[in-house]
């Protein structure tokens, strides 16, 4: 695909972007994969009025009829499915198994989930109250409804990590709320991202209810959260770039659904079944080499263990394949770009620097070309330090001990953020009971599975907002109060 040209979606039309283009890297390879449009803020004003001038007749449209839409979209992901998951593998640099387990299934069942969720009764009835007289109206028996309305226009800006994922994750409640969309997707891979948006096409959304704008540069992202016609940001990505985003959309009250950066922690207790716990830690290395908000990046061990997790864990690191993305045998592909690598890099130098002791990885790996991180693992690590403090977002794991239950709860505590963090115990009750003391949006207690129906976002630092399953569908939406005599 690195010959084909690539277009701007707006208002059902594919456009040349007003930039040019732009070179899309392999992470693995560095070679290009493809040139994606370099919108400008014409071309982002452009998509938000289509957007806009598409709102009123798609905000009545039938749920039925949006159903079959999303339906129609997840049968035509299935099967384009070859097409896709290979350049969404070439984007991001994961693994081809990473790759086909998450990329398609993940977006069609995205899909599935809101075509089901625009025919769900999300209006609340309120029980008829009697009440009095007064200058407004005479006294009447009087009933009301919490009725669910789309909120306008939404602007969707979706993460590199797992790109269309989270287009869909996104899109698809937005839609089955009645909103009409206007979707920036990370610089470094949009491209599938595009090829998803052919596909709402080819699916037959009326013109102005979807639109993708891509740019490398803040320039596009910027003129979308500025803009006075649009009605919500929907935004997931760093917390440097959440806080920019929720201080330019306050200007205009915009509604928004923020899922920023995470700093997540384990918390194996002395009981803890190890096998299950290490394995849960080591998905920090082995999904996405680390690149994700909710990965167990920080392994707050009871002291009693301590020695023992960090033997397994040191074991689990050398025997990770790290190179080609495309070899079956290879478990961590590369980073996204020379910046994230250099970015990983400091921040386990800084770890050196302040006292940690590096026992596997924390050297560049032998691997040319391409932006890889070895599976590090830091010991002698304090809270203090930077890199317990910090987001990685690269295969970085630091082991923390703790004697009392109330310390290890503190140090899990003593964060920004408060996205992510895992309970591992042999005592479910006492998992439950520590998950109330803990400041963050989702606890695994003894998984590192999600539940697709509960709610997903942050405390703090890590955003503002839920969705996922029903939650989804309050989040794309606003309270309306209707009440009659």
């Amino acid at each position: 695909m690195a010959d084909r040209t690539w277009r701007l979606l707006i208002d059902g039309e594919w456009r040349e972007p007003s930039g040019g283009h732009y070179p899309i890297v392999n992470p693995a390879t560095e070679q290009v994969v493809g040139h994606a449009p370099e919108a400008g803020v014409a071309d982002v004003a452009d998509a938000v009025a289509a957007a806009r001038a598409a709102f009123p007749a798609w905000s009545r449209t039938a749920p039925e009829e949006r159903a079959r839409l999303l339906d129609r979209v997840a049968d035509l992901v299935s099967a384009h499915q070859d097409e896709i998951v290979p350049l969404a593998q070439a984007e991001t640099g994961s693994t081809m198994a990473i790759a086909r387990a998450t990329q398609v299934p993940v977006t069609v069942r995205r899909l599935r989930r809101y075509a089901r969720g625009a025919l769900e009764q999300r209006d609340v009835p309120l029980a008829p109250q009697l009440v009095p007289a007064s200058a407004l109206a005479p006294g009447a028996l009087v009933g009301a409804v919490a009725a669910r309305r789309p909120v306008g226009v939404v602007g969707c800006i979706t993460p590199y990590n797992f790109p269309i994922g989270t287009m869909a994750g996104k899109l698809a409640p937005a839609l089955a709320m009645g909103n009409t969309a206007v979707v920036k997707p990370a610089p470094q891979d949009p491209l599938a991202c595009l090829l998803l948006a052919e596909l709402f096409a080819e699916a037959g959304f009326p013109p102005g209810v979807v639109n993708v704008v891509t740019g490398s540069t803040a320039e596009t992202g910027v003129a979308l959260v500025d803009s006075p016609d649009v009605d919500m940001i929907s935004f997931t990505g760093s917390t440097a770039v959440g806080t920019r985003i929720a201080a330019a959309g306050g200007r205009t009250m915009k509604r928004m659904l923020l899922e920023l950066g995470g700093k997540g922690a384990a918390l194996v207790l002395a009981d803890a079944d190890l096998d299950t716990a290490v394995t849960g830690i080591c998905a920090t290395w082995t999904f996405l080499s680390g690149q994700g908000c909710i990965l167990p990046t920080r392994a707050v061990v009871h002291r009693s263990i301590y020695r023992t997790v960090v033997r397994h864990l040191a074991d689990r690191a050398g025997s990770l394949k790290v190179g080609d993305p495309l070899a079956s045998e290879t478990v961590l592909g590369p980073v996204i770009s020379a910046a994230q690598r250099d970015r990983a890099e400091q921040l386990v130098e800084s770890a050196r620097a302040e006292g940690g002791a590096v026992v596997a990885g924390g050297r560049r790996p032998a691997c040319s070309p391409g932006f890889y991180v070895a599976p590090t693992l830091i010991t002698n690590v304090n809270q203090s330090m930077t890199v317990a403090r910090e987001e990685v977002f690269g295969p970085v794991i630091c082991v923390i001990p703790f004697d009392t239950e109330e310390e290890g709860v503190a140090i899990v505590n003593d964060t920004r953020f408060g996205l992510h963090n895992y309970v591992y115990t042999a005592d479910p009750a006492r998992g439950y009971r520590i998950a109330a003391r803990l400041r963050s949006g989702y606890v695994g207690v003894n998984t590192g599975h999600q539940h697709p129906e509960a709610p997903f976002g942050g405390f703090g630092m890590s955003g503002i907002g839920r969705d996922g399953g029903s939650f989804g569908l309050d989040a794309y939406s606003e309270v309306q109060s209707v009440v009659w005599a």
